[in-house]
């Protein structure tokens, strides 16, 4: 800490050494030299460094001056410069802190954002981007609220559907025991028939994308002993797995090696095996319901039968208690970061797990939730929301930070098995149901040009940022 007038003292400092180079830029060595001897020296402060500034009396000219001082010269930028070390050394109620105005406005925008229940785009927090003479708001016509497309090729119940890591495909299993491959069209954002995979007796209740989107996993019901994994740029099957007609794989998730899985069921199974279906490592008696494989790849989260989700190591075989909920959990699913687990738990509905603090985060309100295993998803800009299927026909929808639906997405006539969330195009939802279709989400199909309001405000705003700039540093 220092006293008030070593304060003083490098605040003169500073100020008598811009007036120092100034003099010199000028060539006027007189005055600087007089600057130098009565002004400076007599201050008794970082002798070393006037030494130095004595050398640059021999600079043979100004850029020579400006090299070796490692200066900017006089003018606008080396005085800004100054300023903002002095400010370094005051106090906000002597002098405002540089680009102030600036700095709240940028909050103000922040906050609104935060606040916007429909705020779905990546927008640059630059003023440029927004208007400030109306409040930032996004309409719920750009939001995924309405039908793009029904997906009617599957002949029974749609029980899973799941977009691939890289956006261009769309998974979907069905009773009818074939899984569609739609592809992407990454600009008019709708989905053609790519490929359908055939031959799963049970029919697909589950889907994994390994994490190159080159192979996927499909697992049946509660009496299904056999995983499949296709090779999706061929259509051809990599392998076709069973341990034994006792099990029941019902999970998957891939490691993020992309060289291994792990599956189970709640028979007591839980494997972690390679891409050929040969078996690894093999957990004893844990009866699986849901399975996920964190980025770290050495540990599994699983769901159980305990209405609980452990975290499972393979490499040191031990295992911890992370989630304990009332009822059970009928499947979950983990944020990007790792931080976050969404699950949908058998008559209460869609639950926010933080699963670094091991709390509850927040319960959803809404949906309708009771045996069936209905997926969910976060999805939308930085996973900021939430979807889930419900038994009442409808697709629910929630902004993170809020426990009311933000929209209910109705168009289904029975149960909403599944949805899943574009994780590269912000506005494409997909849900799966019981009535055979898969339907696609998406903005309001003609979204008026931002009306005039808009633009203009976007415009003015631009007026305003050369105002600030205009204002220099200090406002």
């Amino acid at each position: 800490i220092h006293t008030a007038s070593e304060v003083t003292g490098r605040m003169k400092f500073l100020l008598l050494q811009q007036k120092y180079l100034e003099y010199l830029e000028d060539g006027k060595v007189l005055e600087a030299l007089q600057v130098l001897r009565a002004e400076l020296t007599p201050l008794k402060f970082n002798t070393e460094r006037i030494h130095i500034l004595s050398g640059y009396l021999m600079c043979s000219h100004a850029e020579d001056l400006r090299v070796k001082a490692e200066w900017e010269g006089k003018g606008t930028a080396s005085r800004t410069k100054l300023l903002d070390k002095l400010q370094t050394y005051l106090p906000p109620s002597v002098m405002l802190p540089p680009r102030r105005l600036q700095t709240l406005l940028k909050q103000a925008v922040e906050l609104q954002r935060e606040r916007c229940l429909y705020h779905n785009t990546k927008l640059d927090s630059g003023l440029d981007s927004v208007s400030l003479l109306l409040d930032h708001t996004c309409s719920r016509k750009q939001f995924p609220c309405y039908t793009q497309q029904i997906l009617t090729e599957h002949c029974n119940e749609v029980w899973f559907c799941k977009f691939s890591h890289n956006g261009t495909k769309l998974a979907t299993g069905s009773k009818d025991t074939t899984v569609i491959v739609w592809h992407v069209d990454m600009e008019t954002q709708q989905l053609k028939l790519m490929r359908t995979l055939e031959g799963h007796a049970y029919g697909v209740s589950y889907l994994a994308w390994s994490p190159d989107d080159a192979y996927l996993i499909a697992c049946g019901p509660d009496d299904c002993s056999e995983l499949w994994l296709w090779n999706i740029q061929t259509g051809e099957l990599r392998t076709k797995m069973s341990q034994s007609h006792e099990d029941s794989l019902t999970s998957v998730a891939w490691n993020p090696d992309g060289k291994r899985f792990v599956t189970g069921g709640q028979r007591g199974q839980f494997y972690q095996c390679d891409l050929d279906g040969n078996l690894l490592d093999s957990w004893e008696g844990v009866r699986v319901q849901c399975l996920w494989c964190l980025s770290d790849g050495r540990n599994v989260l699983a769901s159980d039968t305990h209405q609980r989700i452990r975290g499972y190591s393979f490499e040191d075989l031990t295992d911890r208690n992370i989630v304990q909920e009332d009822h059970p959990i009928m499947s979950f699913t983990v944020s990007k970061n790792g931080r976050l687990a969404l699950l949908n738990v058998a008559t209460q509905g869609v639950h926010l797990w933080d699963l670094q603090d091991r709390v509850l985060v927040r319960k959803y309100q809404g949906v309708t939730q009771g045996f069936y295993t209905i997926h969910s998803c976060l999805g939308g800009h930085n996973e900021d929301f939430i979807a889930s299927g419900s038994e009442d026909h409808k697709v629910y929808i929630w902004h993170r930070r809020s426990e009311l639906p933000i929209a209910e997405l109705t168009g289904h006539t029975r149960t909403v098995n599944c949805v899943s969330w574009n994780p590269v195009l912000p506005g494409l939802l997909a849900s799966a149901s019981d009535d055979g279709t898969v339907r696609i989400w998406g903005p309001a199909p003609f979204l008026d040009v931002q009306n005039a309001e808009g633009l203009n405000g976007m415009n003015m705003s631009t007026d305003v940022n050369d105002f600030l700039k205009s204002c220099g540093p200090h406002l």
